[in-house]
This record gives C-alpha cells, sequence and structure tokens, in this order.
C-alpha cells in the first residue's frame, strides 16, 4: 500500500489521516506514505523520456510496486493541491504501460471546512479514474478538521470510517 500525501506540513491533519490509514491495514498488509512527491519536478513531457529524472523513475517504481493507493488530500482553493496532482500526471505516464494503470485506490481528506475537502476528493477520484486507476467511489471526508480531534487523535468514528475503507481497498484487487 502506497499512500500519496497531498499535504506538505509534517503535522498535517491529512498526514495524521494517511497514518490512521496505515495503521487500520489487516495484519500482513503492509503500506508507507512516499516521501518523493515534493521532489517530482513539474509535470513536462519534454522530461518525460525513456530515462525521465531520477526521482521520476524512482516514484513510478513505488507506485508500480504497490498493491493499492491511498490518496490523503486537503482541499486548496475547492479542489486537489498541486503536488497531488502532479504525483498522479507522473504516474499516469507513459499511456498503456503506467504504474497507476489499473491500480485500486481509495481517496481520504481532511479539510477546515464543513464538507471535509469535499470537492479535493471527488476531484482526486476523477484524476485517477481519468489517469487509469480503480478508485473506490466512497471515500472518507473529515470536517472541520482542527475540532475534529480529540485529545490530538482522530475521533473514533472518523478511524471506523478509514478501517472500513482500508478493509474494502484490500479487498478490491480480489474483485478485479
Amino acid at each position: 500500500m502506497l499512500v500519496l500525501l497531498g499535504s506538505l506540513r509534517p503535522d498535517s491533519t491529512n498526514r495524521r489521516l494517511a497514518e490512521t490509514a496505515l495503521a487500520a491495514l489487516p495484519d500482513g498488509v503492509h503500506g508507507a506514505i512516499s516521501t518523493l512527491l515534493p521532489s517530482l519536478p513539474h509535470y513536462d513531457q519534454d522530461l518525460d523520456t525513456d530515462t525521465p529524472p531520477e526521482v521520476v523513475r524512482a516514484f513510478r517504481e513505488q507506485v508500480a510496486a504497490a498493491d493499492a493507493l491511498v490518496v490523503a488530500t486537503p482541499e486548496f482553493n475547492g479542489s486537489l493541491p498541486g503536488v497531488l496532482k502532479n504525483a498522479i500526471d507522473w504516474a499516469s505516464r507513459p499511456r498503456g504501460t503506467a504504474a497507476l494503470a489499473g491500480k485500486p485506490a481509495a481517496v481520504l481528506g481532511a479539510s477546515a471546512s464543513p464538507k471535509g475537502a469535499q470537492w479535493a476528493r471527488e476531484d482526486a477520484v476523477r484524476v485517477l479514474q481519468v489517469a487509469g486507476a480503480r478508485p473506490i467511489e466512497q471515500t472518507v471526508g473529515l470536517a472541520s478538521a482542527g475540532a475534529a480531534l480529540e485529545g490530538g487523535e482522530l475521533a473514533e468514528d472518523v478511524r471506523s470510517q478509514v478501517a472500513e475503507l482500508m478493509g474494502r481497498l484490500v479487498r478490491e484487487p480480489l474483485a478485479a
């Protein structure tokens, strides 16, 4: 399981949501948050050759090696952040042999808004579908993220929703 985290802040609510997703994985299923997203150059077709930049090659290998993806996204100006869209763009190339082609994916999102990054989550599902992945339509959103933390931890109902989504994502490859 590979997590693509759209927030660059070390103590962001979306990082906590991503860590909750990893902790909710069933026994025997392992995952990690990719640390390569901030280092990826902006997608540029002129760089996307048979010998792309080393960080792009490494990122594509991470995505290809993962059984599934988890996208954790904040909402910036009503959509997903550029760092996340850029990563999906790189992983979607080259067409036909892309690292994320056919890859099951789940989307989580947290925002300060009462809608819990709804537009960013919807955009992430759409972008993943167009890019060739197989995102689960159901997403988990954490609304009013600052207030949703109980003593620094995510509330039990949020952890339950995340665990349910992770269970579904783990079963998804079997349904393909």
